[in-house]
């Protein structure tokens, strides 16, 4: 089958690890989050401000953004054929660090000033963008863990083709 011939690879290491749950717990709840985060406060104000940073077909690339990170954020979540999931999340990733990140360097936290009012920081730069590209590439290499919608599709399918005999 597809799925076992995917993971094959990497059985040695993912029947032994769950090194690849926090990981996937992280990624996958801060795509959701910010997918979310942009649905309450209106597909078309994240529109305008792509249109905004002149990104071609602002309205496409907001809602593919948005589902990108609801979809793609659950698929990590659960483990369920998040190779394919990593794929438009890499995307989103590198678009927003080239886009609106870069610029702002590299620290996540630009301390501006501290007044009475508390601290005021900085436009954020890319290194949290680069964490999430990080944690995907090694969830990707390590495989999804044992606790994952794949692992059990790929166990099932196996014990289904020892029962034939094949």
């Amino acid at each position: 089958m597809l799925l076992d011939r995917l993971f094959a690879p990497f059985d040695h290491l993912v029947a032994q690890s769950s090194a690849a749950i926090p990981l996937r717990l992280i990624v996958g709840f801060g795509f959701m989050q910010h997918g979310y985060a942009k649905l309450a406060r209106g597909a078309d104000n994240f529109t305008g401000i792509l249109a905004a940073l002149h990104v071609p077909m602002p309205q496409v690339a907001a809602w593919a953004t948005i589902l990108t990170e609801l979809f793609g954020g659950a698929a990590f979540l659960i483990g369920f054929f998040m190779a394919l999931a990593a794929i438009p999340m890499l995307i989103v990733l590198l678009v927003a660090i080239l886009t609106v990140h870069l610029p702002n360097g590299f620290s996540s936290i630009t301390l501006v000033s501290v007044t009475a009012t508390g601290a005021h920081f900085g436009q954020p730069g890319y290194e949290c963008d680069l964490l999430y590209v990080a944690c995907i590439v090694a969830v990707i290499l390590m495989g999804p863990g044992i606790l994952s919608i794949d692992r059990a599709l790929v166990r099932h399918l196996r014990k289904s083709n020892g029962d034939r005999g094949g």
